[in-house]
């Protein structure tokens, strides 16, 4: 692993250990956790690696072979404030951890990705990958659900991403060949098995040659805007509501948002129309996956793709792009935004007989109309993964 050579020319020894959390993708249920969803995902065979050691003087010292800075801090002194760079959703964590645990041992890391930042949910990978190190080296064995919180807590609180548990639950509780069905109001899920009768498939990750960053994007206004859907509907209707940020669409019902809908600004109104469709999409496709049907669940995740685009308003010139070329190539069953839609990149479930085909047309479609990202442009093949869950057992 290039993260252990890295470590061996800083350190001038060998690192102790090596970890790995996979990256995700969400191909029906997307937008929709953070006002308590239902989503579908895998996790992928490519992710973070950290290779440390531990440090008995309670120092993190932690560098990413994606970024220049090397950061510093104290398991129990780690800043209360974000430091503005890539290291913060490791601080959030550590401080996350702490109030959980009895922290007395630092590490010094080296972290390195296996694929471009931007729509793999690279950043919960990150923080996973470095919580489950820093477990290691303290001796303690979190539940996954703490693991899941802990990262989720660093984003929302820390870094400030107002993102539900969608990346972090895919990266710890996939399983290979399953479809994780997650609800994200109980944390009840199931992995359904990829049935004997199913066509074969393999997931294809376009990334654009644009990366991104959830803070500086329209992310948290999406989420603003279909909590005041919900505030709203739930005020027309009649209904207790307390807290904004404690008020979600899963708490109105479908009937209530069809009667009062109308009432809505045009903007709250696809905003919630994407969450309640999503809703539906979600349970469809986990019903068809359980029946062996990827035509139909691939159909599913390009619907979900399209209300990304329409009702929740996000996607930049070039994943739009992607998503209308996907449509058109022959051997892809469904693809969409993989992530926030700002940037980044998209995936899709795709025919392996036609994986070169794929990667050709792609390629070549989507560099005649943005020629200037020749060379940052990539296409990746993957497969299902296990998740830290089942990596640890």
């Amino acid at each position: 692993m290039r993260c252990q050579e890295r470590f061996q020319e800083i350190y001038k020894r060998e690192a102790d250990y090596l970890a790995f959390c996979p990256y995700r993708v969400c191909p029906i249920g997307a937008h929709s956790d953070h006002n308590l969803g239902k989503v579908t995902g895998f996790a992928l065979d490519k992710g973070i690696h950290i290779a440390y050691r531990p440090k008995q003087n309670g120092v993190v010292e932690i560098c990413s072979m994606q970024f220049d800075k090397r950061a510093q801090w104290h398991v129990n002194d780690a800043p209360s404030n974000k430091q503005n760079d890539w290291a913060d959703y490791l601080r959030g964590a550590t401080l996350r951890l702490k109030e959980r645990y009895v922290l007395h041992t630092g590490l010094s890391g080296v972290i390195d990705g296996s694929l471009p930042i931007g729509g793999i949910s690279s950043s919960a990978a990150v923080g996973l990958v470095f919580l489950k190190a820093l477990c290691h080296v303290n001796n303690i064995t979190p539940t996954p659900l703490e693991l899941i919180l802990c990262s989720v807590e660093a984003e929302n609180l820390y870094v400030g991403v107002n993102s539900g548990k969608l990346d972090q639950s895919c990266e710890t509780y996939s399983r290979k060949n399953h479809l994780l069905y997650l609800d994200t109001k109980d944390d009840t899920y199931e992995l359904i098995p990829t049935a004997p009768t199913m066509k074969p498939y393999k997931i294809a990750i376009f990334f654009s040659g644009l990366e991104r960053t959830l803070t500086g994007s329209k992310f948290n206004m999406r989420i603003d805007e279909c909590r005041s859907a919900a505030y709203a509907l739930a005020a027309f209707a009649g209904m207790d509501y307390g807290k904004f940020r404690e008020t979600n669409l899963r708490d109105i019902p479908r009937e209530v948002y069809d009667k009062y809908r109308d009432r809505l600004p045009e903007t709250w109104r696809r905003r919630a129309e994407h969450w309640y469709t999503e809703f539906e999409r979600v349970e469809a496709g986990a019903e068809a996956w359980r029946r062996g049907d990827i035509d139909t669940y691939g159909r599913l995740c390009f619907e979900s793709g399209w209300s990304s685009i329409y009702n929740w308003e996000t996607g930049s010139p070039e994943l739009k792009k992607l998503y209308d070329i996907m449509t058109t190539t022959d051997g892809v069953y469904g693809g969409r935004f993989s992530g926030a839609g700002f940037k980044g990149c998209s995936m899709a479930l795709i025919d392996p007989a036609f994986e070169e085909s794929i990667c050709q047309r792609v390629s070549d479609e989507y560099l005649k109309a943005f020629p200037d990202l020749r060379g940052k442009y990539a296409a990746y093949i993957c497969e299902s993964a296990d998740g830290l869950v089942a990596d640890a057992e």
